[in-house]
Formats: structure tokens, C-alpha cells, sequence
């Protein structure tokens, strides 16, 4: 019998997501020491909207814009082969120099750390960036690869049953964070 998600938590709503990518905004603001260099670079799908929330929220802060981008990492994965037969590619939309940036690479979840391994290598193909930073709504651990966020909206502790669905007004209709159950 195939697994099934089921809903278990809601964790996040629009104005607690809202207040978290504020937050996160006013850490970058403070601990990034070469703000005019920063560029944001968000991992499709979810990481896309948190880039352009975070970029949107630190420009207002710092009154200047910030480029951002977005990566498909579906050819750079180190499970491609059991993703599916012939994967739905989509589009990187990089319209900046990397070379000698501060990339803020973004994504919704941290899981294992493979989607940022990923992430890192697609960047790298594409430029020299001086450095590179992760911002994540939600850390929820769970580590394989020595990969950590420099920017973490929320930790979320979970169990191997437990999945984290983040979704956004600009992908999915709506702002909320969910945990779910799988189930027999």
C-alpha cells in the first residue's frame, strides 16, 4: 500500500511568515558586512519567493535594490536517476555577473543538505562568486552533507514520519507551513 501525507500541524501562518522574513531581513542587514555586492539567488520553486521577499524587505531596510535570481538544480541532484525517467527541466534566470558577489543562495526547507550540495555546484557552473550564504524559512535538521543555514526563519525538530510543506502566496495561493504525517 503506497504512503500518504496526511496534516498534522499548522506551524505557520501568512503574518507569523510575514514576521520571520522581517527578521531574517534585519539579520542580513546586520551581519552582512558587503551589502553592495549581495545578490539573492533563490532554488525553484520555494526558494524563489523567500529570495524576492528577503531581497524586497532587506532593500527597503538599506534603500537599495538587490538583483535576484533563480536556479534549477533538477540536472545537478545526485538523485536524478530515481526522480523520474526524463525530469522536467525549467529555467535558471541569472541575469547578473556572480563573479566577486556575496550570493544569498535561498530555499524553503534544509533537509538532508543535498538540494543546497546541488545548488552550490549550478552556482559554481555559472560564476566565481567571493562567497556564498543559505537563508532558509525552515531548518528542520536531519542532516547527510555538512551543510547549515547562515539565515534560519525556524528550526523545526521532525521525525523520518514527518514531512515539512511550505507554501507561498506566488506558488501556491496561500502563506502557510504545515507538518505532515506519512502514513501506511
Amino acid at each position: 500500500m503506497a504512503e500518504t501525507l496526511v496534516k498534522k500541524a499548522r506551524i505557520l501562518d501568512s503574518e507569523r511568515i510575514r514576521r520571520m522574513v522581517d527578521r531574517m531581513a534585519h539579520e542580513i542587514a546586520e551581519r552582512q558586512k558587503d551589502l553592495p555586492d549581495l545578490a539573492f539567488i533563490g532554488i525553484r520553486t520555494r526558494g524563489v519567493p523567500l529570495a524576492t521577499r528577503l531581497a524586497a524587505r532587506l532593500g527597503e531596510l538599506v534603500e537599495r535594490p538587490f538583483p535576484v535570481g533563480t536556479l534549477d538544480i533538477t540536472l545537478y541532484r545526485d538523485d536524478l536517476s530515481l526522480v523520474a525517467p526524463q525530469p522536467l527541466l525549467k529555467k535558471t534566470e541569472i541575469d547578473f555577473n556572480l563573479n566577486g558577489r556575496t550570493v544569498l543562495l535561498c530555499d524553503d526547507v534544509l533537509y538532508t543538505g543535498r538540494t543546497i550540495r546541488a545548488a552550490l555546484d549550478g552556482i559554481i557552473d555559472l560564476g566565481r562568486p567571493r562567497a556564498m550564504r543559505l537563508a532558509v524559512l525552515i531548518d528542520r535538521g536531519h542532516r547527510e552533507l555538512p551543510i547549515e543555514a547562515n539565515y534560519v526563519g525556524k528550526s523545526v525538530p521532525t521525525s523520518g514520519r514527518e514531512v515539512i510543506k511550505v507554501m507561498f502566496q506566488e506558488t501556491d495561493g496561500t502563506d502557510e507551513v504545515w507538518i505532515l504525517e506519512k502514513t501506511a
